[in-house]
């Protein structure tokens, strides 16, 4: 085993764990959401380029183990039309740009995510992260049998925001938006 290899192992000794470099979109990790009346949740979208090959690797090797971890719920075996996490960006969402050429998985948890920034500290300005940045996320994989589903989730960790990107979706600046006005605005409005 290589050194880097044992320092990995200590860090992280769970298999069903992995930190994933990314872009993080439909951002919703400041405040608890409810998607169609279900218990409100933490939850991001993590676009990873197809090129990453390393991190895709990674997640795969870590569904496998929560695979592996959750055949007692499944009554022994992996189910045929088993739900994975990892999603093909140009297949599921080819209409959306930020997607291309990437994969994507989205994860969540009831449990309110700490938001870092690249040195570790947290980030408490809610402005400097949004859907668009990119950073890593810490997911940890289960497997789950609820109501006739079957599949692999993807459990929200942590956030660390590493740089910031063009924000996705709406979210404008104001900069962009307005001129500089240089009276008062006095008779704009009369």
């Amino acid at each position: 085993m290589k050194k880097e290899e044992i320092i990995m192992s200590t860090v992280n000794n769970n298999p069903t764990k992995v930190v994933i470099p990314c872009r993080f979109s439909y951002f919703n990790c400041w405040e608890p959401q409810s998607i169609n009346g279900s218990d409100p949740k933490y939850s991001i979208s993590a676009i990873i380029d197809k090129d990453d090959k390393e991190t895709i690797a990674k997640i795969q090797k870590a569904v496998e183990a929560a695979k592996q971890e959750s055949l007692p719920k499944w009554g022994g075996k992996v189910p045929a039309n088993l739900k994975l996490p990892l999603r093909d960006g140009d297949i599921d969402r080819p209409e959306d740009e930020a997607y291309a050429h990437s994969m994507f998985l989205n994860a969540n948890s009831k449990q309110a995510p700490q938001i870092v920034d690249k040195h570790v500290q947290p980030i408490l300005d809610q402005s400097e992260v949004y859907s668009g940045c990119y950073g890593r996320i810490s997911v940890t994989f289960f497997g789950y049998n609820s109501n006739g589903n079957r599949g692999v989730g993807a459990g929200l960790g942590n956030i660390q925001m590493l740089r910031q990107g063009p924000s996705l979706g709406s979210r404008t600046n104001a900069a962009d938006d307005f001129d500089s006005v240089e009276n008062d605005g006095e008779g704009f409005l009369d």
